[in-house]
């Protein structure tokens, strides 16, 4: 698999604080927190809602805000339960939201207001409104140019019901794609690709498109299924399709990919008598190496010769780098180092190393003080 390593930071901030502050009798707050405070577009952010009261609830309401600025959905039941808190047991609610960013930029959650009835002491009900504070998300850009898809875990199968390389002449073959996705929504994933070819009959049966709230986040899953048979007994390939995302763990872009068919009639052979076990296997060779070299290319990797020629010749993304770094535009910066690295084929360890500084600097939810982009820019010059 194919992988292009994203020198991103784990960038977790803790989902609460170790010790609550104790609460004045009678009084209630309601607190929005996050795992997460600096994600990508498309990413998963966890947030928790939570009450601390100290009255007697009998009924609450409390409604999460829509907006074009994300996604959202509840995962997993409201909890209400006891805590001590200060010496005294404490009414406390939960609830587990999944968001999604989808721009790049900063976000803002709240306030929202959870409106409680309270029982007094005298036996009174009395309506009470608890009201948050707001949150602040920074959401950077996705790390990659194709569509934006994060995931804890993404699992693709690719099913076929017979070999495609010897059909009999009526055969129909059904190819069944699967993609389940922990940490995404189903609109998420990627659209159904088009796998017409001149020399196939194709037949598309509908998608289903679905998502599974889980407590570990929300499972999105989409199937794709195609009925399909060459028009003649000439052999033809249907191509790898890959699909990129960003596995949210290890911070690395990945690529799950349907699997190149080679179709073909049972007993077909080419002119030369060669059989058709054979032949497929060379284009089998053949594709493999196709799909290898698309992908180098795609990621910006080059062959050893032009790494060569090229580090004799001034890169062409040095004007870039300048102008970013003297306007502190730190992304374009980065994104220009990145592309001379593709271009050169690579770069050192020091080079790395001052790609994980820069790094540090962008993603981090503190940088560190000081930094100056200039002298980062004549320290990457020099190595």
């Amino acid at each position: 698999m194919i992988r292009l390593i994203l020198l991103l930071l784990m960038l977790a901030t803790p989902l609460r604080a170790e010790t609550p502050a104790p609460l004045a009798p009678g009084e209630a707050r309601l607190l929005i927190l996050h795992d997460h405070g600096n994600p990508v577009v498309a990413e998963m952010v966890r947030l928790t809602l939570r009450g601390e009261y100290d009255l007697t609830v009998s009924l609450e309401s409390l409604t999460f805000p829509s907006s074009d600025a994300y996604d959202w959905m509840q995962i997993d039941r409201d909890r209400w339960f006891q805590e001590r808190i200060g010496g005294r047991m404490i009414q406390i609610f939960e609830r587990d939201i999944a968001l999604f960013p989808r721009r790049a930029g900063d976000l803002t959650i709240g306030p929202l207001t959870h409106n409680l009835t309270n029982i007094t002491r005298s036996g009174v009900r009395e309506e009470v409104s608890v009201t948050s504070g707001t949150t602040r998300l920074t959401v950077k850009p996705f790390p990659h140019s194709g569509r934006p898809l994060t995931a804890r875990r993404l699992v693709l199968t690719d099913e076929l019901s017979a070999p495609p390389g010897r059909l009999a002449k009526d055969d129909i073959l059904t190819r069944r794609v699967t993609i389940e996705a922990l940490g995404a929504m189903a609109h998420h994933l990627p659209p159904r690709p088009d796998i017409a070819q001149p020399w196939l009959i194709s037949f598309t049966l509908p998608e289903t498109r679905e998502t599974i709230p889980t407590p570990d986040g929300p499972v999105a899953r989409v199937v794709w299924e195609w009925q399909m048979r060459p028009r003649t007994g000439e052999p033809g390939v249907l191509p790898a399709i890959p699909f990129p995302w960003l596995d949210t763990d290890s911070r690395r872009i990945e690529v799950a990919a349907m699997k190149p068919i080679p179709f073909g009639f049972a007993g077909f052979s080419t002119a030369s008598g060669t059989g058709v076990a054979l032949y497929w296997q060379m284009v089998g060779l053949a594709l493999s190496g196709g799909v290898v070299a698309l992908a180098v290319v795609l990621w910006g990797r080059l062959p050893a010769i032009g790494r060569g020629l090229r580090r004799l010749r001034p890169g062409p993304h040095a004007a870039a780098m300048r102008r970013a770094a003297a306007s502190g535009d730190l992304t374009g910066l980065r994104a220009a180092a990145a592309a001379h690295l593709a271009w050169r084929g690579g770069g050192g360890p020091r080079r790395q190393a001052l790609l994980r500084q820069l790094d540090h600097q962008i993603y981090a939810p503190a940088g560190a003080p000081g930094f100056d982009a200039m002298r980062w820019l004549r320290d990457w010059s020099r190595a």
